[in-house]
């Protein structure tokens, strides 16, 4: 196999998986296993580990719709250096910008809504692609 560059997408590994928040184990063990072998802290990996589940999670509820004809893709590519990671729905799309603040008072007691939050908090890079079907999102070694 060609070697993985997190600069080059052409690169990336893929992994297509049903909209079943079960499958989500697969792309995220297989993901979690190369942020062990490339060393990094527990720390970064909890950051990542996080915003992988809600970017999934948001991929199979919000934006599929958890219809399992409709496929997640997770491309991504792992260092040394730095993990890049690109959840892909088929839905309808959004507009990031016009999410609820999560952390506002009335919002506070709700029990959804702060997924995005958490992404760009232990996240370096999140840029939302194709009118949001499309999160990328990138973490460079401590």
């Amino acid at each position: 196999m060609a070697k993985v560059d997190p600069d080059n997408e052409a690169t990336f590994e893929v992994c297509v998986i049903p909209s079943d928040l079960r499958e989500t184990r697969i792309p995220k063990g297989a993901i979690l296993e190369q942020l062990q072998r490339h060393r990094f802290s527990a720390h970064a990996i909890f950051g990542i580990k996080l915003a992988l589940e809600e970017a999934l999670t948001n991929a199979v509820k919000h934006g599929n719709r958890c219809d399992p004809a409709k496929p997640v893709t997770v491309r991504y590519a792992v260092t040394d250096e730095k993990i890049v990671v690109i959840v892909r729905d088929e839905g309808c799309g959004f507009e990031p910008d016009k999410t609820p603040d999560p952390t506002v008072p009335e919002r506070l007691p709700l029990p959804n809504g702060r997924g995005i939050m958490l992404i760009r908090a232990y996240m370096d890079e999140v840029y939302y692609r194709d009118h949001g079907r499309e999160i990328y999102f990138m973490k460079r070694r401590d």
